[in-house]
């Protein structure tokens, strides 16, 4: 019980880390931004983010009233057993995280009918808004990793996941992404953001990858596809808030998956917004969590 009850306290913590704060690499990709934007609206806009992220990480409350909904991946090491009490205890600690950040309350309560029309309402609780089903890798390493994202509303109505025509050709994919990603960057409003890119080979494996490409990506390195991407959305001109300026994306975490002979690639993106990725990671064997 001592051993459930402390991973369920970190956890707690991990999540409210990621729902409150940026991780230095973040940050400093927001400065570098900020000193090369010409665009005065655009850099006040992103000069403001980066000030309200320094507070809800000083406050430990959320970076957005749009708290998210728990998105976790799980990595288990080849030595390392995990029991079912466990994962209640990680679950539990998902609920002890968002009512002390708190969440919003905005889980919806009703049969499937009702949740769908929101006819009864929304739960009181913070905790009624259930995290998204658990994703689980396997690792080398002897490590029980938990990686916790918060995903808001927004990067949801402008995220897309479609097959794309390969043509046995890689630049008429990132085309298509690029394409995908300058409509939907356009349109989500909180700009600038970091876009996230899965390809698979169904719907359920390109998200999956979108998933690990969040968990994996930095912003000290871009890749050669990512930097495409990235390069080519910042020259629509879209900016902060839609501003305008040089900075629209600040970069794009892509991974590839296995594929198969087929014409087509599946292809998941997500345009996440100026706050997101909101995620933190916890090493539950040891107890560090970043």
């Amino acid at each position: 019980m001592k051993n459930a009850n402390r991973i369920t306290e970190l956890v707690s913590s991990a999540l409210i880390e990621a729902g409150s704060s940026f991780r230095e690499d973040k940050k400093e990709a927001y400065r570098k931004a900020i000193s090369k934007e010409t665009n005065a609206q655009t850099k006040w806009v992103m000069e403001t983010i980066l000030e309200n992220a320094d507070a809800a990480e000083t406050n430990r409350s959320p970076l957005c009233d749009d708290s998210g909904i728990p998105h976790i991946v799980l990595e288990i090491g080849k030595n390392v057993a995990v029991t079912g009490q466990m994962l209640d205890e990680i679950n539990e600690g998902i609920v002890q995280g968002l009512r002390r950040l708190p969440g919003r309350p905005m889980g919806i309560i009703g049969n499937d009918c009702q949740r769908i029309d929101q006819s009864l309402g929304l739960d009181d609780d913070p905790a009624a808004v259930k995290p998204a089903p658990l994703l689980i890798r396997r690792t080398d390493d002897d490590v029980l990793r938990l990686h916790i994202m918060m995903f808001g509303g927004g990067p949801a109505i402008r995220a897309k996941t479609y097959r794309v025509f390969h043509k046995h050709n890689t630049d008429v994919v990132i085309d298509e992404i690029i394409n995908w990603s300058k409509e939907a960057v356009a349109q989500l409003g909180c700009t600038p953001c970091t876009l996230a890119v899965g390809i698979g080979r169904s719907h359920f494996e390109a998200a999956a990858m979108m998933l690990e490409a969040l968990t994996e990506g930095t912003y000290e390195k871009q890749n050669e596809m990512e930097k495409r991407i990235t390069d080519a959305v910042n020259t629509a001109d879209i900016g902060a808030l839609g501003l305008h300026g040089k900075t629209s994306v600040l970069a794009t975490f892509l991974k590839v998956g296995p594929q198969r002979a087929s014409g087509v690639r599946i292809v998941c993106m997500r345009p996440c917004c100026c706050f997101e990725p909101r995620i933190a990671t916890v090493d539950l064997l040891n107890g560090d969590v970043y």
